[in-house]
């Protein structure tokens, strides 16, 4: 299936799920573009990229060479597409064709290694309509935007459990696969994850979320969601199928309210990038729609899930996460259990600890029965919360998240602690907000 180029407008006739406010949510399918853009090729699959070149009399398989270049290779100028005549290449550019793929503007390193990025989205955001009057200066100006990317060496141990009976990422006693000597690049990791935005900002309104104070800026596109992903692997120098790397769409955004780009992006990074989908986890915060659609997906494409849970009943969950007012856990869960697990294939509860608020014995105690009668293979990944400016939570103190586990485990529950990667450059979960702070 071709995926929609950024700068073409698709208009689908779905309902919205929440009023369209800014600070509201959006409509589940979300994948028009945006205006005034160049004409990317990132993005496209092989399928449209041969139907490019068809269009300009060249052969279909021209469009092969193409993706090769673009998605396996990481060319990001169409210039420099050897495999391309000349001609072509010339013919191309004079089209307005470019690459377009998201580029990495900014990048700050923790002293844990781990890499947060503002990287570029490929297509500027128009300004605002004029209205009644003139419009001050600031507001007529045309930026492109940046959302946030982050790189995890050895992860953050998100991953574990996800293979029962085996180490965290899947191997006997946790060895890596292929890595073998390399001369051609020094690397100092085995294994990463690069967490993934879909959206510039979030409309989801966690109120423990830094992300949640930008708002919805707008959706990205599949190009956009699966460039971050690509240009981080070509500043890593990573090598598909060689290195050990997991994707986490965790980052800005919430993926189901930007579906249909999203699940172009993983057909993206499937089918062109080569990576595996058993590789990927997907984190909502309970869109009961979009996990309703996602349990439709075939096994050979769909992510592993993760339910953004952070509570142990409705009340406490709809303090700290609105989105419970619309679906509630409840109806999260019914919603999960139609999705069709491989084997050996958990679903994740994340939970965040919030000091005073989600850490208390009782909180674990319930939280293992709300786990327990799901019946689901199920795993929780604790994450003790992540401090931001303005943000009136606290963080709970590292004997309270030890016991926290040891009661979940205690009770039976397979649960494991996310340690926190890149606080120092807000680069941690739930602090991602577009900051130029290193």
């Amino acid at each position: 299936m071709e995926s929609v180029p950024p700068c073409q407008t698709r208009k689908k006739a779905i309902p919205e799920i929440m009023p369209a406010r800014a600070t509201d949510l959006v409509s589940l399918d979300a994948a028009a573009g945006t205006p005034g853009c160049s004409r990317p090729l990132f993005g496209l699959d092989s399928s449209a990229l041969s139907a490019r070149m068809a269009e300009i009399g060249e052969p279909a398989w021209r469009g092969k060479q193409l993706s090769e270049a673009i998605y396996n290779q990481s060319i990001a100028e169409i210039s420099a597409i050897t495999t391309l005549p000349k001609s072509l290449r010339d013919r191309l550019a004079a089209k307005g064709w470019q690459i377009g793929r998201p580029a990495i503007v900014q990048a700050f390193q923790s002293v844990d290694g781990t890499e947060r990025y503002l990287i570029q989205c490929s297509s500027p955001t128009p300004a605002p309509e004029p209205a009644a009057g003139p419009l001050p200066f600031e507001l007529l100006t045309v930026e492109p935007l940046t959302v946030e990317t982050v790189w995890m060496p050895e992860g953050d141990g998100g991953d574990a459990g996800d293979d029962p009976g085996r180490g965290p990422d899947g191997d006997p006693n946790n060895e890596p696969r292929n890595n073998e000597h390399r001369n051609d690049v020094a690397k100092d990791w085995r294994r990463a994850t690069i967490c993934v935005s879909s959206q510039v900002g979030c409309a989801v309104n966690c109120q423990f979320c830094l992300t949640a104070r930008l708002g919805l800026q707008r959706n990205l596109t599949a190009g956009e969601i699966a460039g971050q992903v690509v240009a981080v692997l070509d500043r890593q120098r990573a090598r598909v199928g060689r290195d050990r790397v997991n994707l986490v769409f965790m980052g800005m955004g919430e993926p189901f309210l930007n579906y249909d780009n999203f699940m172009a992006a993983v057909r993206l990074l499937v089918h062109e990038v080569g990576l595996s989908p058993q590789r990927m986890t997907v984190s909502t915060s309970g869109i009961v729609p979009g996990i309703e659609r996602f349990a439709q997906e075939p096994a050979d494409i769909r992510p592993r899930l993760a339910i953004s849970l952070n509570a142990p009943n409705d009340e406490i969950r709809t303090a700290v996460m609105p989105i419970n007012r619309k679906w509630s856990i409840a109806q999260v869960i019914d919603a999960v259990q139609q999705v069709p697990l491989r084997p050996r294939e958990r679903v994740t509860f994340e939970y965040v600890l919030l000091g005073g608020v989600t850490d208390r014995p009782q909180d674990a105690r319930e939280l293992a029965r709300l786990v327990r009668r799901t019946g689901l293979p199920a795993k929780v990944n604790l994450i003790a919360w992540n401090p931001g400016p303005g943000i009136d939570y606290s963080m709970p103190q590292p004997a309270t998240v030890e016991a926290f586990h040891q009661l979940l485990m205690d009770e039976g529950i397979h649960a494991f602690i996310r340690q926190p990667r890149g606080r120092d450059i807000f680069a941690a979960c739930g602090q991602l907000k577009r900051t130029v702070e290193g």
